[in-house]
């Protein structure tokens, strides 16, 4: 409009002196603008609200869907590659829906009006911008090119960083005792380093594109004014429509300027998005199951299972076959690599056996709804994940949030984590920081505890849950899991062989096969391996 204008405003005011023209020539200025500022936030409000919202449900369905993957995902993925996915590269990709698509919009729309304006002026001279089409497609295609591929490079480098930064972040201790600091610089130095220099090679790649981009546009114009005024065609116009041709031309400028500058981002966002949806395109859990258990009694039976964590590699579990009645407590020993943990991570299907059958009640799990099965068990494993949120709703997690205080009360009692809850700050209400970095090894253990008893599963898996308590709190809390694991069946690992001289069936395994079964005092009469652990452990104790 503002360009059409023109026309009229020149030869209507300073050539015909039209008094109409001049009376409404400054109205129809402010108008113009006006109704250019108007329909600009308008555009500029609705393209912004639907790109966030098109962010918002992605990056919901992505964090929905990564708490929903298997767990062998996670053993091949680093963390810090998947929290940049979920929020640096999900920004990228926002910018692209937001800031990209309101300048393709916007900008191709203004392109189009223009050259239409100039079409109408005169196709003779449009035809000379028009040719420089097809050379800018060609730039911009070679640029796109160069802009994806750094792209990914830097979605990369900002992944390693992320690690690095995290693992650092996480280990002050160990890195201070080892003198690790000035390896750990050195690690992040290289990746730093190669985030910078991807950058930079996409800032030259912009830099240079845009001024190639406006020299061709101005030979055009160059062109455009020399024909112009020369071979008869400056007849042709009047001054106000020469002016007002220029001017489209000259308007032409920004949006194609914009639009070379965006195509970085639009690169950026479209290599995050394919990162994105190749991680939404991973399968989730698969739920086989289709039966529903209401009364389990905890009766476990394994056949002939076996399992590995892949498929190329060697079975991690060969042919295990036992039997666990209902209300048993069973403990696994073995060495480290032994298969103990993941014998009991088959129970709740946090992995999938490939052969053989493992029975609950009679029921393959693999037959039981995922849900129903894992509602039967409860855990605490030796690396204590609390969140940073209060104590209480730490104990009373998930599916227990609405417990009431009391029996919220009575699991901490149970789990000898009542006193010293008591005397923090705001007891139950005191928030315990990332994972629990405000208490110490053993509290976050008893809360774990309280935890698994507040479930009142019954099912229960202890991996190591003793390991970070001192000897008196140690046997308090055998106390009182020896009142609570009455009618649970219980499954039990642990290294500290004192802890499990009580269960109804020690199982030893080396390289993921049974070599010994039976109760504390039969195994030590066999004088086999685990009597060989047991002498081992209680001669260094002696010791």
């Amino acid at each position: 409009m503002f360009a059409g204008y023109i026309k009229p405003l020149l030869d209507g005011t300073f050539m015909d002196k039209d008094p109409d023209i001049i009376r409404w020539a400054p109205f129809a200025l402010l108008f113009i603008f006006l109704l250019r500022g108007i329909s600009g936030f308008i555009s500029g409000y609705y393209l912004s609200l639907v790109g966030r919202y098109v962010v918002t449900t992605i990056r919901r369905q992505l964090f929905h869907h990564l708490l929903c993957l298997p767990l062998s995902y996670y053993d091949k993925n680093n963390s810090g590659q998947l929290i940049t996915l979920l929020i640096f590269q999900v920004e990228q990709l926002a910018e692209a829906a937001t800031k990209g698509l309101k300048v393709l919009v916007q900008d191709i729309s203004t392109v189009i009006g223009l050259l239409a304006l100039m079409l109408y002026y005169s196709w003779e001279l449009t035809l000379v911008v028009l040719l420089t089409g097809p050379i800018i497609a060609v730039i911009i295609s070679f640029v796109s090119k160069r802009f994806r591929r750094f792209s990914r490079q830097i979605q990369a480098s900002v992944g390693d960083v992320t690690q690095i930064s995290s693992e650092a972040l996480a280990a002050p201790r160990e890195i201070r005792i080892f003198e690790g600091i000035d390896d750990e610089k050195k690690r992040f130095n290289v990746v730093n380093e190669r985030n910078r220099r991807s950058f930079m090679k996409r800032v030259v790649t912009e830099l240079l594109s845009m001024p190639l981009v406006h020299f061709i546009v101005a030979i055009a114009l160059a062109i455009i004014i020399y024909i112009a005024t020369h071979d008869g065609l400056i007849n042709q116009f009047t001054p106000g429509t020469f002016m007002s041709y220029m001017s489209a031309m000259m308007l032409l400028l920004d949006p194609v300027k914009r639009l070379t500058q965006i195509n970085s981002t639009l690169q950026s966002g479209i290599a995050a998005g394919e990162n994105i949806f190749s991680l939404l395109d991973n399968e989730t859990e698969k739920d086989t199951g289709t039966q529903q258990l209401k009364q389990v009694k905890g009766d476990i039976e394994f056949k002939q299972v076996a399992f590995r964590y892949d498929e190329s590699g060697s079975d991690t579990l060969k042919s295990v076959s036992f039997k666990v009645k209902a209300g048993q407590k069973i403990a696994f020993v073995g060495q480290s690599g032994s298969g103990k943990t993941t014998l009991v991570n088959l129970l709740p299907r946090f992995y999938n056996y490939y052969k053989g059958e493992l029975l609950l009640d009679g029921v393959a799990i693999t037959d039981i709804k995922l849900d129903n099965l894992r509602q039967q068990f409860s855990y605490v494993g030796q690396d204590i994940t609390l969140f940073n949120d209060s104590v209480g709703n730490n104990i009373a997690y998930g599916k227990m949030r609405h417990a009431s205080k009391e029996a919220i009360k009575q699991a901490a009692i149970a789990a000898h984590a009542f006193a010293f809850i008591e005397a923090l700050p705001h007891g139950f209400d005191t928030l315990v920081g990332e994972n629990g970095t405000l208490l110490s090894g053993g509290q976050k253990q008893r809360i774990a505890i309280a935890r698994a008893i507040l479930a009142d599963a019954p099912i229960l898996i202890l991996d190591e849950a003793t390991s970070a308590l001192d000897t008196q709190s140690e046997k308090a809390i055998q106390s009182a899991l020896s009142v609570l694991l009455k009618g649970r069946t219980t499954f039990m690992i642990a290294h500290r062989l004192s802890t499990i001289e009580s269960a109804d069936q020690i199982i030893v395994l080396e390289q993921g096969e049974i070599v010994e079964r039976g109760t504390h005092q039969a195994l030590l009469a066999k004088e086999g391996a685990y009597a060989k652990l047991h002498r081992l452990q209680f001669d260094r104790l002696d010791s």
